[in-house]
């Protein structure tokens, strides 16, 4: 079996270290990676590979930025042109980004199969583009790798049953349990750690349109996160779209003494602030489930979730970005908070049980 794995985004390479690793050790089956390139910075893509081990990609394509439609555009004219010249068995993705999508409309239309890691997902909000990318790939998907009963009962109500669908656990799971022994075994320390000097301290990161390009929504979160600083250190590794919109709202982020904006980190570094976090505050969907596994309360700020499990234990609450005000109050509530024991992502062999199944369709 010849396949072909697209990625572009930084959770995404999370993944793929996760699986690439026992792929490339499976009996039958031959990987390649194809990165779109939409992340693209060094401390956005390079370091993941460069840390995490993953195979270099067979094909780059350099492709970011822009609108939603030509970025995607784009990413699947590139895909197709490997696919047609390189015909492989299966095409798998990962996840909901715009490379996702892509990577599903190029193989379905060339008849490839698709295998869709972290399938079943939904915040059922439609104006999210992720919600968008990920509810067509899983229609165009012939396996569906879900991470949770609740993912599978939504492939359920969606008419997606029976042999298509493989209840798996989370490929983030195994990562997070693998890559945190390794990051605990380093000789050095996170540097944003170390600059801390032992202080307690909250982790935060926001990178969702619907923060960033909602230049109000942002201006709270702002203010709330400054505000939360003069109590405790608030470590803000900036993605390069909010450092962008900051810059051009002439926002002097380090204006507040006790607001740290600092590069995005690599993820051994972010693994260790997570776990020495006192809480995390995102809207990342990734990041949620880890400061999950880490056992760190989180404040999401966002209107819903697609990780309802995380909320409904405790572990995650639900902060929309509508006053600085409300966002402060849901922070103090949550420290030095815990949720209910709960194991709902499987039992860390999520990439061994989807290798197992890529095989078995192998044979």
């Amino acid at each position: 079996m010849n396949v072909i794995t697209v990625i572009g985004a930084r959770p995404q390479f999370i993944k793929a270290a996760a699986l690439s690793s026992l792929l490339s050790n499976t009996e039958g089956v031959e990987e390649h990676l194809l990165h779109t390139g939409q992340h693209f910075d060094d401390n956005m893509s390079a370091v993941f590979f460069r840390e995490l081990g993953i195979p270099a990609p067979r094909w780059n394509l350099g492709l970011s930025g822009g609108l939603h439609g030509a970025m995607t555009g784009a990413q699947l004219a590139g895909i197709e042109a490997v696919l047609v010249n390189e015909q492989p068995d299966v095409v798998l993705l990962y996840g909901d980004t715009n490379s996702t999508l892509a990577g599903a409309l190029a193989a379905a239309k060339l008849h490839i199969p698709v295998a869709h890691v972290e399938a079943g997902l939904r915040s059922f909000n439609r104006r999210m583009p992720e919600e968008v990318n990920r509810v067509l790939t899983d229609h165009l998907s012939n396996w569906l790798f879900t991470p949770t009963k609740t993912a599978t009962a939504n492939l359920e109500h969606e008419g997606i049953v029976g042999s298509l669908v493989h209840q798996v656990g989370d490929v983030m799971y195994d990562a997070a349990l693998y890559f945190s022994a390794v990051a605990h075994a380093r000789n050095e320390r996170s540097p944003a750690l170390t600059a801390l000097s032992g202080r307690p301290f909250v982790l935060a990161t926001i990178h969702r349109a619907e923060n960033t390009d909602d230049l109000q929504r942002l201006r709270t979160i702002l203010k709330a996160l400054t505000m939360l600083s003069t109590d405790l250190d608030v470590v803000w590794p900036l993605h390069p779209r909010t450092r962008s919109v900051l810059a051009r709202l002439g926002v002097d982020v380090s204006a507040a003494a006790g607001l740290h904006c600092i590069e995005p980190l690599g993820y051994l570094d972010m693994i260790e602030m997570e776990q020495s976090a006192q809480m995390v505050i995102t809207d990342s969907g990734g990041v949620q489930k880890e400061a999950f596994f880490f056992g760190r309360p989180c404040v999401t700020l966002r209107d819903e979730t697609e990780w309802v499990e995380l909320v409904e234990a405790g572990w995650n609450r639900l902060a929309p970005p509508t006053s600085a005000e409300a966002l402060l109050k849901a922070f103090r509530a949550a420290l030095g908070t815990s949720g209910q024991a709960i194991e709902p992502y499987g039992r860390g062999d999520a990439a061994r049980r989807i290798a197992g199944i890529l095989q078995g369709s192998a044979a």
